[in-house]
């Protein structure tokens, strides 16, 4: 099957790179707003050649919206204007205002909504790689929407990108994804501003750091391109989440504003319950 990779960053140029090693699809098409970036992709062997947006309409059969979730809002309801049989996997970290989008609209089946729980902090064309979804979870938003044989051609791709699946509505979505990777990012660049701001005055403080303070603030590398949509369509699960953690961290100053090194314990044994969920 052709296929066309709207966005080709790290979600969709890993994608590509899994459907030329598989041989699933037999011509991949790149459409990106930066020709910089379509070049790149060209060059790296992600995708054959470039297409505007409607052209890949016309000559795929299926097209992945790999692009910021402000970008999918905008040009979805047209792509669905425009489909016959080609289907549309609308992969956005994001799902309830999307879908509201377009709930109506008569070619809403040739739509699947995915997300695959995978990443990296990187962006961009260099950033895809192989194996990114192997073992990670594909969450389907709303299946039941969906044509049958629509969904059944990106179950098949899933099947491909060796994931693992669950079904979710719209909402359930937003708000879960708001507390396991949402917050996530936010805490990220929380930190990230901190330090830069101690760094100011304490120059050296980056030579102290190791792998946990690595690891904590990765995500601070994040786009801001994708980001920022992502907060602004999931405003209000992202600020009910945050609440959450304000409140959690106004307890810890607490206890040790108050030296109370026996209820810190506690917190810190309590937080060790989540080995049982991440293992």
């Amino acid at each position: 099957m052709k296929v066309a990779i709207v966005g080709v960053g790290l979600i969709g140029g890993s994608i590509a790179i899994t459907l030329r090693e598989k041989k699933v699809a037999t011509r991949l098409v790149g459409v990106d707003k930066s020709e910089h970036n379509l070049k790149k992709a060209i060059q790296l062997g992600l995708v054959d050649e470039g297409m505007t947006i409607d052209e890949a309409v016309d000559h795929c059969d299926v097209i992945f919206l790999t692009i910021p979730v402000d970008a999918i809002l905008t040009i979805l309801p047209p792509l669905l204007d425009r489909v016959t049989n080609q289907v549309i996997v609308d992969m956005g970290s994001t799902k309830e205002r999307i879908l509201a989008r377009v709930t109506n609209h008569p070619q809403r089946g040739r739509l699947v909504a995915a997300h695959p729980m995978a990443g990296t902090e990187y962006s961009g064309p260099e950033a895809a790689v192989a194996n990114l979804f192997k073992g990670k979870m594909m969450v389907y938003v709303d299946a039941m929407d969906s044509d049958e044989d629509a969904f059944e051609t990106m179950e098949a791709v899933t099947e491909h990108l060796e994931m693992r699946t669950t079904f979710m509505n719209a909402q359930e979505h937003d708000v879960h994804t708001a507390y396991v990777s949402h917050i996530s990012h936010i805490t990220s660049f929380a930190l990230a501003l901190t330090v830069l701001e101690k760094e100011k005055s304490q120059g050296r403080i980056f030579e102290l750091a190791g792998s946990g303070f690595e690891s904590t603030v990765r995500l601070a590398k994040s786009s801001p391109d994708m980001w920022t949509p992502i907060f602004r369509q999931n405003r209000e699960n992202v600020l009910e989440v945050l609440q959450e953690h304000i409140k959690q961290l106004q307890h810890i100053q607490e206890v040790l504003d108050n030296e109370n090194y026996d209820a810190f314990y506690k917190l810190i044994k309590k937080s060790n319950k989540i080995r049982k969920i991440l293992k």
